[in-house]
């Protein structure tokens, strides 16, 4: 999907992005972004798919059965705003839910030139999680999506 976006490309490109994060494949992640992109993923600031990649590697390290939810928040013709959740575990079994936005710029072609997040965790009991699909896949059609969660 490329620029100019629809309302449904938009939510198809969302979609897709959330897919392929639950991948947790870092170097296939990071051909969705142009060699250059720029990222603000909290406070550390990433340029080019080399860091990308590296920053994606060390965080599926640390956050481990990582499971995404993304929701298109709002769009411009290269412009998508993002809502999204995410839990994981750390190595010593405890969870978290990350709750967080993202701003998305994208070149002609279609990937992604610039992302913005701001994210926060909160820590979750086990029985409190809400994303139980096969940590191996993306999230099935049928699941609930984070409005539908009440998240």
């Amino acid at each position: 999907m490329k620029p100019p976006f629809t309302l449904e490309t938009a939510t198809a490109k969302v979609r897709a992005g959330e897919d392929l994060w639950n991948t947790r494949d870092p170097e296939r992640v990071a051909l969705a972004y142009t060699p250059d992109s720029r990222w603000r993923n909290r406070s550390t600031f990433l340029r080019g798919r080399d860091e990308i990649i590296g920053f994606l590697t060390d965080k599926w390290a640390r956050e481990l059965d990582y499971r995404l939810i993304k929701e298109i928040w709002a769009h411009g013709d290269d412009r998508i705003a993002v809502r999204f959740a995410y839990e994981y575990h750390d190595a010593s079994g405890d969870w978290f839910r990350a709750y967080g936005n993202e701003n998305w710029e994208f070149a002609a072609d279609g990937l992604m030139t610039a992302r913005h997040a701001s994210i926060n965790d909160v820590p979750i009991s086990g029985a409190d999680r809400l994303f139980g699909w096969d940590r191996s896949g993306p999230r099935p059609q049928d699941h609930p999506g984070l409005t539908q969660l009440g998240l």
